[in-house]
């Protein structure tokens, strides 16, 4: 289905069938050769950014350059060194801990979501400084709770006590909190022994559908798209990891939670499940868009599977004159305080007619993946 020419861009009209959407495409979709860097002028102000993350993202997302490129290595150690980062990070312990608020996974400023945030902004792998940030996400997310499971009749027993409620066969679980440990854990570089136990307790929870739920209505039996992303996210980085076929196998399960629904739509009706699933933000932190679910399609290698055109089609409509991408909403604000959905830093504010940089780089990096995608 997708034309690559042997020189040049690739083409866009046999992937999305639509002459206004490919014209859109053909816009920002640029050369994929470190030798042949033709860029847009969107593309241009994001290799100027002062955020090396940004550059990062776009050098290696929509340029191709290779991760082993010497200018790769140097852009990964700016992010290191990056006032981003630095926020980030700030007061952590001298043990090592990031201790905020009221755990790890104080929103958004707790060592879980700072560690998800670094992972992707493409903090270069193997920090061992982040080793005791590691361990903190892997003692609570590996807490014997999370092995205490009972069959559960109704909604007020669930919250009856701690453990997993089982019920109609289906664990009831917020796998979002073991899936984004994964895939910090393995995008940083920082496996160890109990990363594999992270895996287990995600398989074992999987719904029959392929995804996971933490919904405590018996009579839930479809897997939540918020609970199924990152799970999936975090195991396609360990499936490419380790090679494992189990896990491989289980990715593509999970996949087909969003896939079977074009990633926003009803089975039932074809109508928008949500309406902020189509709309762009950035940090997605545990939620769910059109765009956070074409880049972990990507991610996955199933962006070229044809029920993701419909939300390739729906994100490069959000196109702006500029060429750039903005985010619509946002699920962050910013007080310079640490209280419940305050993050550490600020990710470029909303607007429908100013790109954001974030979602820009983003959503150029899944146009460029889908291009290039087998079919």
């Amino acid at each position: 289905m997708i034309d690559v020419p042997r020189h040049g861009p690739p083409t866009v009209g046999s992937r999305l069938g639509n002459g206004s959407v490919s014209q859109r495409l053909e816009l920002y979709i640029c050369a994929t050769t470190a030798d042949a860097m033709a860029t847009t002028p969107q593309v241009d102000t994001l290799l100027a950014s002062s955020e090396p993350s940004v550059r990062y993202k776009v050098r290696v997302g929509v340029l191709g350059e290779s991760e082993s490129s010497r200018t790769i290595r140097s852009l990964r150690r700016d992010i290191r060194a990056s006032p981003r980062v630095a926020a980030l990070l700030a007061g952590r312990a001298g043990d090592g801990r990031l201790l905020r608020g009221s755990g790890v996974y104080q929103k958004w400023q707790g060592a879980h979501w700072v560690m998800a945030a670094l992972a992707d902004l493409g903090y270069p792998p193997g920090d061992r400084d982040f080793v005791p940030m590691r361990d903190q996400l892997l003692d609570a997310w590996l807490a014997p709770e999370f092995y205490d499971e009972f069959d559960c009749p109704s909604k007020a027993k669930a919250y009856s006590r701690r453990g997993v409620p089982v019920m109609n066969g289906r664990y009831r679980r917020c796998a979002s909190q073991q899936g984004n440990a994964l895939y910090a854990i393995v995008t940083l570089g920082l496996t160890d022994e109990r990363t594999e136990a992270l895996v287990e307790r995600l398989l074992h929870w999987q719904w029959p559908d392929g995804g996971w739920n933490c919904d405590k209505d018996p009579g839930a039996d479809s897997s939540s798209f918020m609970e199924t992303l990152t799970p999936l996210r975090g195991l396609a980085a360990f499936a490419r990891d380790s090679g494992d076929a189990k896990v491989g196998a289980a990715v593509r399960r999970a996949a087909s939670v969003f896939l079977d629904r074009e990633l926003f739509k009803r089975r039932s009706t074809g109508t928008v499940i949500r309406s902020e699933f189509v709309q762009l933000h950035y940090p997605l932190y545990w939620h769910y868009d059109i765009l956070g679910g074409l880049k972990v399609m990507g991610e996955a290698g199933l962006i070229g599977d044809p029920r993701c055109t419909a939300a390739l089609e729906l994100l490069a409509g959000k196109q702006l004159p500029d060429g750039g991408f903005p985010a619509e909403a946002r699920h962050y604000k910013i007080t310079g305080r640490v209280e419940l959905g305050a993050d550490a830093v600020d990710w470029g504010g909303t607007s429908k007619r100013v790109a954001n940089p974030w979602v820009t780089a983003d959503a150029l990096s899944v146009l460029a993946a889908a291009e290039l995608a087998p079919a």
